[in-house]
């Protein structure tokens, strides 16, 4: 019986390490960051303008001015994810730039609706 062989070894292939861009992984964190706080200000806003209407404060003067105030903050909602489409198509070369300033814009616009929002809580949790 003749004696087996040995056979060499091949070496295995090394797995491949993807190269990450840090700050392009930064940049898509970030938006998915502000997309997310804009959906979750928009479901705040969506909430308490129906609770305005549910307990019937929208008829009175202050409720009137509430109403009209969440719905600014609807349209400041819009307006951001306007800033964050844009800040998602910049081209790679001036997205730092450009988005820094768009960033800042959403940011301010998405701190003013918070802030109207939390303002009708207060009046419809002391109108009850």
């Amino acid at each position: 019986m003749p004696t087996p062989v040995p056979r060499a070894r091949q070496p295995r292939p090394q797995p491949r390490s993807a190269v990450v861009d840090l700050a392009q992984a930064r940049e898509v964190r970030r938006l998915r960051d502000y997309q997310a706080r804009c959906r979750a200000v928009d479901e705040v806003n969506r909430k308490a303008l129906s609770r305005l209407f549910q307990s019937g404060h929208i008829f009175t003067r202050q409720g009137a001015r509430l109403g009209r105030d969440l719905l600014l903050a609807q349209q400041h909602i819009l307006r951001v994810s306007d800033l964050l489409a844009r800040i998602d198509e910049l081209p790679g070369a001036s997205a730092a730039s450009d988005a820094a300033a768009l960033y800042e814009e959403a940011q301010s616009l998405l701190a003013r609706t918070t802030e109207l929002a939390a303002r009708c809580g207060l009046v419809l949790a002391r109108g009850r």
